[in-house]
């Protein structure tokens, strides 16, 4: 009977090793979904306000919609797809806390589908958070803007609510 019960502890402590949770590590994920905050930047007698949409990744890269709203030049509105290239080093370097330099690209929609480059500093605050800083130029203007930038959990649900800006 002593031999039985040694051999059912024996067995409980190798299956609650192969049961455990998973140990927790200091990365986020790389399929979570990137969401940034609206941002404007002043321009002459106005304001030019940057909405992106929900940016999910897939090949190591961001994709979604974005506008550009201008105030009060509203026949200066744009909007379009925007990429923005994350390799998993540069996550993993943002996931450690680094600032990290990447590039996008942001094409308008309709006929013209007008390409620009944007460069982006991405400087953590956290592993889910931190602050970006986006530079593209539209005709001859240099814009910036420095939104701040959370990730989310993959949730179906989010993607279907928020798959399409406004």
């Amino acid at each position: 009977m002593k031999q039985i019960i040694f051999r059912l502890a024996l067995l409980g402590a190798v299956c609650g090793n192969t049961f455990a949770a998973p140990v927790p590590t200091n990365s986020a994920a790389a399929d979570r979904i990137l969401m940034i905050d609206t941002s404007s930047m002043p321009v002459a007698a106005g304001t030019v306000t940057l909405i992106i949409g929900v940016l999910q990744r897939t090949n190591g890269v961001y994709t979604g919609d974005y506008r550009l709203k201008v105030f009060p030049y509203f026949f200066k509105n744009e909007k379009g797809r925007l990429a923005i290239v994350v390799s998993d080093e540069s996550l993993a370097a943002a996931n450690q806390g680094k600032v990290v330099a990447i590039t996008g690209t942001a094409v308008t929609s309709g006929e013209d589908g007008k390409r620009r480059l944007i460069e982006v500093t991405a400087t953590p605050t956290d592993i889910n958070h931190g602050t970006l800083k986006l530079r593209f130029t539209a005709g001859d203007r240099k814009m910036i803007f420095e939104p701040a930038y959370r990730f989310v959990e993959n949730k179906t649900s989010l993607v279907l609510v928020q798959t399409r800006l406004p």
